[in-house]
């Protein structure tokens, strides 16, 4: 985990308290996760436990996690895995305030560049372009049911197939759309950290 000191009084009307994650915060955290991403297109990716990330910080507001920032650090490039912000505290400046707690912890450790990667949320796309992300690249995220996923994917071994998630070009987005009900376009998104 990287650094371990908070803020509080970040923004008016804002988080309590800005810091980093702690085991106790584990069931708060889930609960946010899943309510902040409700209405999403992340709507599905429900986690039972906490994964562990590289840094991991929370917004706090009476005890209860309101805002959740986690990042992966494999290198001099950082990923941002998980940035949700309750729906009851949304619109408030946590997502950014937790970002402004994060950058200069990054940079201290010599992280170089820090991505995302986004399925076709406006909200979201908006907000990493407001806080210096650019968009990089992008590909289309094909969530395929049981009823189409025999169109895409074969089986063997005595395998059914239920339903898959496929990646695919870009440039195949019209031809997916019209073959598969859910898909996504998938884009990520970079800023440059200071040396």
């Amino acid at each position: 985990m990287l650094g371990a000191t908070g803020r509080t009084g970040v923004t008016p009307g804002g988080p309590a308290e800005i810091r980093s994650y702690e085991p106790a915060d584990e069931p708060s955290w889930l609960r946010c996760r899943v309510l902040g991403l409700l209405e999403t297109n992340y709507y599905d990716d429900v986690w039972q436990s906490k994964r562990r990330t590289d840094l991991e910080l929370v917004a706090t507001e009476a005890g209860a996690v309101t805002g959740i920032l986690d990042v992966t650090v494999p290198a001099e490039e950082a990923t941002i895995e998980t940035v949700v912000v309750h729906p009851d505290h949304q619109g408030a400046g946590i997502a950014t305030a937790l970002l402004e707690e994060a950058v200069p912890r990054l940079e201290r450790c010599g992280v170089r560049t820090l991505d995302a990667w986004i399925l076709e949320d406006g909200t979201a796309l908006d907000w990493f372009a407001r806080n210096g992300f650019v968009k990089a690249e992008a590909y289309l995220r094909l969530h395929a049911s049981a009823d189409e996923v025999d169109t895409a994917v074969s089986a063997r071994h005595g395998l059914v197939v239920s339903g898959a998630v496929l990646h695919a070009r870009i440039e195949r987005e019209t031809e997916m759309r019209q073959r598969f009900e859910r898909v996504h376009v998938c884009r990520r998104v970079v800023r440059a950290l200071k040396p």
